[in-house]
């Protein structure tokens, strides 16, 4: 991390940004571990304070990006400092995404519950936990500066596809020989689909973590890696 700048109200706006971007990250957490309740056991109380938390993200977004707009109007910064605010701007997009999703989850506690559910309950609570890990340890990467914890969470988004992969398959299978339950084989897989993205914004935000710390672009590596010396010539 760079030493403190001359500037002590440059400074102090880098400390409030920071400051900010964690909040709302912990309400991210809160509000996703709230979706998880809510849809389990179809509390409709705590699907209201998912939407509560929800409306406070979504100010968070709007503020940190008026402080980040702010900040590059009047201080100019360079290097590592623009890096941060790079990343604080991609950083509380995926959050508020992140927001969303669990909005979505916690709406599919009004549904109820059926035997489609129970079929792949395992693996969705699997789903669950393991999303909500990399969210955990995304924001972590991200306040301690840890490289190696990002790339770790990095390297658990397939875990995650492979079980949405799984539990797409299963329903289709449960929708061919349970006609009458399609609605809730269907609201399963929405719901696996919505813990899939938010697995996908905690991966972005742990390459934002590296882009920040090391200065490098791993978007898409994994899926097009470069071409090996032998392929170039």
């Amino acid at each position: 991390m760079p030493s403190l700048h001359t500037s002590r109200d440059f400074e102090a706006e880098l400390r409030e940004l920071r400051a900010h971007a964690l909040a709302m990250g912990a309400r991210c957490e809160r509000s996703l571990q709230l979706a998880f309740d809510a849809f389990w056991s179809g509390s409709l109380e705590a699907a209201a304070e998912v939407e509560r938390l929800d409306r406070q993200i979504d100010r968070d977004e709007m503020d940190i990006d008026a402080l980040v707009l702010r900040i590059l109007a009047l201080r100019q910064p360079v290097a590592f400092d623009l890096r941060f605010l790079a990343t604080a701007l991609k950083l509380v997009t995926d959050l508020e995404r992140i927001g969303d999703e669990a909005v979505n989850i916690a709406e599919r506690a009004r549904e109820g519950h059926g035997q489609a559910t129970a079929t792949v309950k395992t693996a969705l609570e699997t789903m669950c936990a393991e999303a909500k890990s990399m969210l955990q340890d995304a924001l972590e990467a991200f306040v301690n500066s840890e490289v190696s914890r990002a790339e770790g969470v990095l390297k658990r988004d397939d875990i995650v596809d492979n079980l949405y992969g799984g539990i797409l398959q299963s329903m289709m299978e449960y929708m061919a020989t349970n006609p009458g339950d399609i609605p809730g084989a269907v609201r399963v897989i929405k719901v696996a689909k919505y813990i899939e993205r938010i697995a996908d914004h905690a991966t972005n935000i742990s390459e934002e973590v590296i882009f920040l710390v090391d200065g490098d672009d791993v978007r898409h590596v994994r899926s097009n890696p470069p071409p090996r010396a032998e392929e170039r010539s």
